[in-house]
């Protein structure tokens, strides 16, 4: 592969750092033992920031196989691009900044997969605690016409409610204040309902065609209908909860699942029940830019997201700000996946 993988090794020494002085990544159900890091995260911690690129391509070789990874409809896999946006933004209620970014309920809990509660639907990973029972969490509709007002749980206040959509679909923000200054936020849990991507719904109500649906598409088409906005975004029951983090490295994206701050062009978001965090995966794609340019990158796993399921699907993060935001947005492309697996795992081929 013709990719210059030094800044894909920073990334993957940021999640070593993680695992190895914090907490271990867990599992995923795909077998990817998070123990059969070891060796590569004890070698990533031992350089000293004088690796080259050879040196990096040299380090996932020695550490690593790679294994072909299909949808389990076999051909392809898929990926799509998310970005972090960039809002204004107030800690204060003002006649303009009207649309609050809300922190984590007390009342939101997380449900035992293997012990959902009664009433609560198959898939839902959180649910309200209302005395003791599970319930239900207030979904977005609820939540805009005010189910938590009067809680204290607003962390910030946006100007614009279609910002703060896309906020809560990208799952993070960085935000800037009246003062100058830049806070970052960045997810902290959902009410459980399943995502519905509003792209889709108005595909099927033919007001965007199909191949035509993009985030720029979707946005123009809300500007240019004002007095629909509501219906569409309510579509999408899904709402996302935030905490506030330390701004970090500007040059880098916000803390994401993985616990790390994001790479742009080298952080991507799997399957979080399949895949483990830090596997690197080469994507390969015949024509993911504007230009038509091939993709063709070593991209490493940090991040998870509620509509990323599968084996081989993934979500490249592009980085901050309106730039970013328009590469994300057109990024809807057949690809190929490879798992660079690690050679300490016993009873695979070679």
């Amino acid at each position: 592969m013709s990719d210059d993988l030094l800044s894909a090794f920073a990334a993957f020494r940021r999640s070593a750092e993680y695992a190895k002085t914090v907490k271990p990544y867990r599992t995923g159900s795909f077998g990817i033992s998070a123990a059969s890091f070891g060796e590569s995260f004890e070698a990533a911690l031992s350089s000293r920031g004088d690796i080259g690129p050879a040196d990096s391509r040299a380090f996932f070789e020695h550490f690593f196989r790679p294994h072909r990874v299909l949808p389990e409809t076999g051909g392809q896999g898929f990926v799509t691009g998310y970005y972090e946006p960039e809002a204004k933004a107030s800690l204060v209620r003002t006649e303009r900044f009207q649309v609050p970014v809300y922190g984590r309920p007390l009342d939101l809990v997380e449900i035992d997969p293997d012990d959902p509660p009664p009433g609560i639907e198959p898939g839902y990973a959180f649910a309200r605690r209302e005395g003791e029972r599970l319930i239900p969490y207030f979904d977005r509709r609820a939540i805009d016409t005010g189910a938590l007002e009067g809680r204290g749980l607003e962390l910030f206040w946006l100007d614009d409610r279609v910002d703060a959509f896309f906020i809560h679909v990208q799952g993070a923000a960085r935000l800037h204040m009246p003062d100058g200054g830049v806070r970052r936020i960045t997810y902290a849990g959902k009410t459980g309902h399943p995502f519905t991507g509003i792209g889709r719904v108005l595909a099927g109500m033919d007001e965007i065609p199909p191949s035509e649906v993009t985030m720029q598409s979707i946005r123009a088409w809300l500007a240019d209908n004002p007095s629909r906005v509501d219906d569409i975004l309510w579509r999408n029951r899904s709402y996302i909860f935030f905490r506030e983090t330390e701004p970090g490295d500007a040059a880098l994206g916000p803390v994401a699942a993985a616990k790390v701050q994001l790479t742009p062009g080298r952080s991507v978001a799997v399957d979080r029940l399949l895949h483990t965090f830090a596997t690197p995966f080469f994507i390969l794609s015949p024509a993911l830019d504007a230009g038509g340019r091939p993709f063709q990158r070593l991209m490493i796993a940090q991040d998870t997201g509620s509509a990323i399921t599968g084996p081989a699907r993934g979500d490249l993060f592009m980085g901050t700000g309106k730039d970013a935001g328009e590469t994300a947005g057109v990024i809807r492309h057949p690809a190929d996946f490879h798992m660079l697996v690690p050679r300490a795992m016993d009873g695979l081929p070679g």
